[in-house]
């Protein structure tokens, strides 16, 4: 039987699930290809490391062009994450005739376009269903199944470890900093957590679903974002109360010739399927003009969901059943890219606890167009001061930041503790 074989630079979680996943599911594997997949090279840091995987130590090398120029490998699996060396180690590989299958959200998101043209020209394929979602067929679904959709929204709830953070913080009444070394502890958050509680993953993760949904280059610092790191204990009591849970959502919309991107905490109803995804889970509301609105949801991260999104693609290529993601892109900017943020609010306050005071915040609103749904005044904290909370109706962001910029001079106001967006699917 012929084989096909595979070099893959890096040996962390994602590589571990990949090689134990093809041994798992050989049989299926090779029924459904015809061919024996063959792990040929693994580039790893340290040879001598005891790893969890069935390899000989032969395989392992810590030259990444012992697998980029080795005329035997047809498949790179790049799996080392980060922009550098992974773009130029995905480049040489493209440019000498290789497929190239990746996890990358990092890359694929600023550099993405070019390593699409550079795999075109050299008649090769770079697939990435791994980079977005974990174990979800997100990306296949999008160019495959909906191909003949015009979309007009994706939203999502695509970073599992904010996700398991904030699960905590509702159910168990963790503090933030609680949550994060809970979720550091069992493996859900890295060491340094920035790059997901500030929001930039989540922000790869919707540019690389809109460039794709939408035809469109999208340039992820034009991706409005917000993390989690300002979310309070107080925050996720008001929104229980007020019958909505927080999570944090990636969006993507398309109305005529714009498109508005944002990453950002929001007040989901708790009756809303997103309000219910718990932990480490994923899930992502499409809406096609044809097939209307779609949830896909499942394991955004681990060993062997993403392993076996990773394979998936690997058997894609060998069966040359799939497209390329961006074959239809277009080179010049087809839609305008927008920020107007028009939203329901939750905005939380600080004050001291005296008369007048709402009524001097709620004039502010008034003269700059803010209409309000609810107000939720609480007794005092201690020290003569007290939380006042204020639900908005829908109103452009730069309304609440002028409105914001003047009550926060104010001596009887002590904090803006938390503004979050409402959404009301």
């Amino acid at each position: 039987m012929e084989s096909i074989n595979l070099g893959i630079l890096g040996m962390g979680t994602v590589a571990s699930g990949l090689i134990n996943i093809i041994e798992l599911n050989n049989t299926k594997v090779v029924g459904s290809i015809n061919k024996q997949l063959v792990v040929s090279k693994v580039l790893v840091k340290d040879v001598n490391k005891k790893r969890n995987v069935n390899l000989s130590a032969d395989v392992y090398t810590t030259d990444a062009y012992e697998i980029i120029n080795n005329a035997d490998i047809q498949i790179v699996v790049e799996l080392i994450g980060g922009i550098n060396p992974a773009y130029e180690y995905i480049k040489d590989a493209l440019n000498g005739k290789k497929h190239v299958v990746t996890a990358n959200k990092a890359l694929i998101a600023t550099r993405g376009e070019e390593l699409e043209q550079l795999a075109r020209i050299n008649g090769v394929r770079l697939l990435y269903e791994a980079s977005v979602g974990g174990g979800i067929p997100i990306i296949n679904t999008i160019t495959e199944n909906l191909s003949a959709n015009e979309f007009e929204q994706i939203t999502g709830i695509i970073n599992g470890t904010t996700n398991y953070i904030l699960t905590q913080m509702t159910e168990n009444g963790l503090e933030y900093e609680q949550a994060v070394k809970e979720a550091q502890r069992l493996g859900f958050a890295e060491a340094d957590p920035s790059s997901d509680v500030d929001g930039d993953d989540a922000a790869y993760k919707i540019a690389i679903l809109s460039s794709i949904a939408f035809n469109q280059r999208i340039n992820v610092n034009d991706i409005p974002k917000e993390g989690i790191t300002k979310i309070s204990k107080e925050d996720i009591v008001y929104a229980k109360e007020l019958g909505y849970n927080i999570k944090l959502l990636a969006s993507a919309s398309k109305t005529n010739d714009e498109i508005e991107l944002r990453v950002h905490p929001a007040f989901i109803p708790s009756d809303h399927p997103l309000s219910t995804v718990k932990n480490e889970f994923n899930a992502v509301f499409l809406k096609g003009n044809a097939a209307g609105e779609i949830m896909l949801y499942g394991k955004g991260a681990g060993s062997l969901p993403t392993g076996s999104a990773v394979l998936n693609d690997i058997v894609s290529i060998i069966k040359n059943e799939c497209r390329k993601y961006n074959d239809g892109i277009i080179n010049a900017d087809k839609y305008k890219i927008v920020n107007r943020a028009y939203k329901k609010y939750y905005i939380r306050f600080e004050v001291i606890d005296k008369p007048g005071v709402l009524a001097r915040i709620a004039n502010v609103f008034g003269k700059n167009n803010i209409s309000l749904n609810s107000v939720v005044q609480r007794q005092k904290n201690g020290n003569n001061t007290a939380p006042l909370v204020f639900i908005t109706h829908d109103i452009e962001r730069k309304n609440i930041d002028t409105a914001l910029k003047e009550i926060g001079n104010f001596d009887s106001v002590i904090q803006i503790a938390s503004i979050i967006v409402v959404e009301n699917f």
